[in-house]
């Protein structure tokens, strides 16, 4: 139980960050540091309880590469999703007014958008928290910050550079995004993380 609730926490205030940052008056251009930050801290206040996921997609990398017992995957991604909820809920006593219009964005362009970066991120993850190369590594929540800011910044113009099933839910929920392109964040970022998984065995085989 202890985990899923560090699950929901790290998730939490993931999910608020991008809110209170994206919707104005937010941190505007800068939001991905604030973003990234957010989840970096999150990871290293949590990873050494539960990995640190914070993102459905991230347990499904995690669970293919065999460091995520398949009891956890689904009361892993309820706690993710059910802290979504809250959070997008939780941001509008600190934005009253949403945002008027829903992100645009070209469906091709964004599938391989939050592909990408779901796969860079479920690689970083995978390398730098679950590899025997790097095991006890100081770095791992920098750098799994790191990469989420890095996607924000290339794509969040194109996708809304969510990489994150949960972070998808909360900012439609949250008006930033349409219910109808929500089916993009998730077969994109699910799709991802799966390769991703795939493409660490291939380099590093059972490790």
């Amino acid at each position: 139980m202890k985990k899923y609730f560090v699950e929901f926490i790290g998730t939490f205030f993931l999910v608020f960050t991008v809110g209170c940052t994206v919707i104005a008056p937010g941190a505007g251009a800068l939001a991905p540091i604030a973003i990234g930050a957010s989840l970096m801290v999150m990871i290293f206040a949590g990873g050494h309880i539960s990995g640190g996921h914070f993102n459905p997609a991230v347990t499904l990398a995690v669970r293919l590469r065999g460091k995520c017992p398949t009891s956890d995957v689904i009361p892993y991604w309820i706690a993710q999703i059910a802290a979504s909820f809250v959070a997008a809920w939780v941001v509008h006593f600190f934005k009253v007014e949403t945002p008027s219009e829903a992100i645009t964005m070209g469906v091709k362009a964004a599938l391989l958008a939050e592909f990408l970066f779901t796969f860079a991120l479920a690689w970083v993850v995978l390398n730098v928290a679950t590899s025997k190369g790097t095991a006890g590594n100081s770095f791992y929540g920098l750098a799994i910050g790191m990469t989420v800011m890095v996607g924000a910044f290339a794509v969040g113009g194109i996708s809304g550079g969510a990489f994150n099933p949960a972070v998808a839910t909360g900012i439609t929920l949250m008006g930033l995004s349409s219910w109808s392109h929500y089916w993009v964040y998730l077969v994109s970022e699910l799709a991802g993380a799966a390769v991703a998984a795939l493409a660490y065995k291939i380099v590093n085989g059972s490790d």
